[in-house]
């Protein structure tokens, strides 16, 4: 995605949003930049705007992520299995499996979540507000994250859906394992998440005025014990009341504790390679949720895959622990 930048000038205060964006050089056209705010691409002041008909005010930050450009026809129904956990006529919760991409991008024309949904609901039963080749798709994981995710069958279940992640009121529980003693039994970590200025396919914790706001509270389940080779791990419990791009790896990599598997930031490869693993130990545990169109308390689990699984058992055979443990 490409990142554009807005500090809003005295003269143009009081316009609508997508109005002011519309009139922006660097923005695509009126009704395409409304798009963009209901699909919860537009951040104002470090806080994500759905709302097309709200009045800029002078010295307003405005940062709006734009996809990059993509024919929304080439999102093809195919037939990739999808571990369907929850599904009604207005949404589904699936896990994902690692590896997945889910929407098509440049170097990821097909095989994705997008393409799978297609295939499962058609092209007309699902969700458009993301845009037309980003069908159903609620919020994302990274491609090598697994675990829970949200898609709805129509714009309206979609625009709500949203709403609970803009007013926190989503809940989304992870588990992953992480380098080094967490000494705190609970903690949050609330930082500014901005796109690197040294390597432009990270995410880094910034007090640049345009980052978003990032909140990640965190509960420490089970600590292993260091040896003379390393300095322990921390399995944790994170909560999750922002969706940046890459939260808890950057939040646990700014507090000194990168997550096991994920060199990108900071985390020793070699522990990686002995633990079987070829991604970032990250799972998507848990979602609760207002259900928005019956309105009935909706909870979905989804158990660690087998490769994390594994690397936990390995882990629990070389280090002595303490501490309670998920349910897995």
């Amino acid at each position: 995605m490409a990142d554009i930048h807005i500090l809003v000038a005295d003269d143009v205060a009081g316009q609508r949003l997508d109005a002011y964006l519309g009139a922006n050089g660097g923005c695509p056209t009126r009704s395409a930049c409304a798009h963009l705010i209901e699909g919860g691409a537009v951040v104002v002041n470090g806080e994500t705007c759905l709302s097309k008909k709200y009045a800029v005010r002078a010295g307003d930050r405005i940062s709006v992520d734009l996809p990059e450009p993509h024919d929304p026809t080439d999102v093809i129904p195919e037939a990739i299995p999808l571990d369907i956990r929850y599904e009604d006529d207005y949404l589904i919760v699936l896990s994902k499996q690692r590896g997945l991409v889910c929407h098509p991008a440049h170097g990821h024309e097909s095989g994705t979540l997008a393409n799978a949904l297609v295939y499962h609901c058609g092209i007309d039963h699902l969700g458009t507000v993301q845009g037309e080749d980003r069908p159903g798709i609620v919020h994302r994981l990274d491609r090598d994250t697994s675990g829970l995710m949200l898609a709805a069958k129509d714009d309206d279940t979609q625009r709500a859906l949203q709403n609970l992640i803009r007013t926190r009121t989503l809940d989304r529980r992870y588990i992953t394992l992480v380098h080094g003693h967490i000494a705190m039994d609970e903690g949050t970590i609330n930082t500014g998440i901005a796109r690197s200025t040294r390597d432009r396919v990270k995410m880094a914790v910034s007090d640049d005025p345009f980052a978003r706001q990032a909140i990640t509270t965190f509960k420490v389940l089970e600590r292993f014990d260091s040896t003379r080779f390393d300095d322990g791990y921390t399995l944790v419990e994170c909560h999750l009341f922002t969706g940046r791009t890459h939260q808890i790896r950057v939040h646990f990599s700014s507090i000194g504790h990168p997550l096991v598997g994920d060199p990108m930031y900071g985390a020793n490869p070699v522990l990686a390679g002995e633990l079987g693993l070829d991604r970032q130990w990250l799972h998507a545990m848990k979602l609760e949720f207002r259900h928005p169109r019956t309105h009935l308390w909706t909870s979905v689990e989804s158990h660690y895959p087998a490769d994390l699984a594994h690397a936990l058992e390995l882990m629990r055979a070389r280090h002595a622990s303490t501490g309670l443990e998920a349910a897995d």
